[in-house]
């Protein structure tokens, strides 16, 4: 069994190539919900949802919502004076929709993800990490924000001086998490922002133990590929952080939790001081272009630890 924990596009598009690799039955995805909020009164999940949809091959050409999507509704709240700054399309409303009411009948988001996987014909076991309210807080000099209001609203500009995961302590890791890391043969930290998309799920308590102690092979891949980040902030945190902006600065902060570490070509220079972090490193084209780059992708970290498809 394949666990993948998962955040954002770069993670969704991953894992669609590793279930084109391997039987998707033997792939488990715990999902970032960090990111969840409300929107007019519906619960969305955007990690979860990107994730669905990039399985299901009807993701938005920008890597998330619904390819071809209308946003009719969003324009008709726009002319009723409403807030319409997060932009969820009319088709992509039946998710949240439904995802709304099944929560409020008091069925947990474990169960309702499942239920959505399964209408889209979904394979991959996908986890959230919690069934819990478990919001990602961004510091910045303007304040303290919500992920959303930071990423979305405000387009990532505000510098960031840290995070803040109020709902950690009290959350409890969803069904299934906890088993699916220590259980695994190959746990993969995808290619996602190990600040707003990893952190969050390692701070549910129990889910940084389960990782340490697993027997699992544990292999991160760079989301970082000659000092830029492939989609989203993650450099610009690396640099407002302190931290090295490169794949290096990203493995020492998976030092302790992954045993082999996979970087691009472009950084092939940085292995030698990856390795003297006290883990392996290998160097692979990690561009997901396309389906053909996505399990390229996947071939390669399951070829970094001598994994056989099938």
């Amino acid at each position: 069994m394949i666990t993948v924990l998962a955040g954002g596009v770069g993670a969704a598009r991953f894992l669609a190539g590793l279930a084109q690799r391997v039987s998707p039955r033997e792939v488990t995805a715990i999902c970032n919900v960090g990111d969840d909020f409300e929107w007019h009164g519906l619960h969305v999940s955007p990690d979860i949802d990107t994730v669905i949809y990039t399985l299901a091959g009807i993701e938005g050409e920008l890597g998330w919502g619904l390819r071809d999507d209308t946003r009719v509704t969003l324009a008709a709240l726009a002319g009723l004076g409403a807030e319409a700054w997060f932009g969820i399309g009319d088709r992509d409303l039946a998710t949240h929709l439904l995802r709304t009411e099944r929560l409020g009948a008091g069925v947990p988001l474990s169960a309702v993800t499942a239920e959505l996987a399964r209408a889209h014909g979904i394979e991959v076991r996908l986890l959230p990490v919690t069934d819990d309210p478990h919001p990602t807080m961004v510091l910045t000099g303007e304040g303290e924000l919500p992920f959303q209001e930071y990423f979305v609203r405000r387009r990532a500009q505000d510098a960031v001086r840290g995070f803040r995961f109020p709902g950690a302590l009290d959350a409890r890791h969803a069904p299934g998490v906890i088993e699916a890391l220590r259980e695994a043969e190959v746990v993969v930290i995808a290619p996602s922002n190990p600040f707003v998309s990893i952190d969050p799920m390692l701070q549910v308590p129990g889910v940084r133990a389960a990782l340490e102690q697993t027997r699992a092979r544990r292999v991160a891949v760079s989301p970082i590929v000659g000092g830029q980040a492939i989609k989203g902030p993650a450099a610009a945190m690396l640099g407002a952080l302190g931290h090295e902006v490169s794949a290096l600065g990203v493995a020492r902060l998976y030092r302790g939790l992954i045993d082999t570490f996979v970087l691009d070509t472009v950084d092939a220079t940085l292995v030698p001081d990856v390795e003297a972090l006290g883990m392996r490193a290998v160097a692979i084209d990690t561009m997901m272009q396309g389906d053909d780059g996505r399990r390229r992708v996947a071939a390669g970290v399951l070829e970094a630890l001598d994994v056989s498809p099938s």
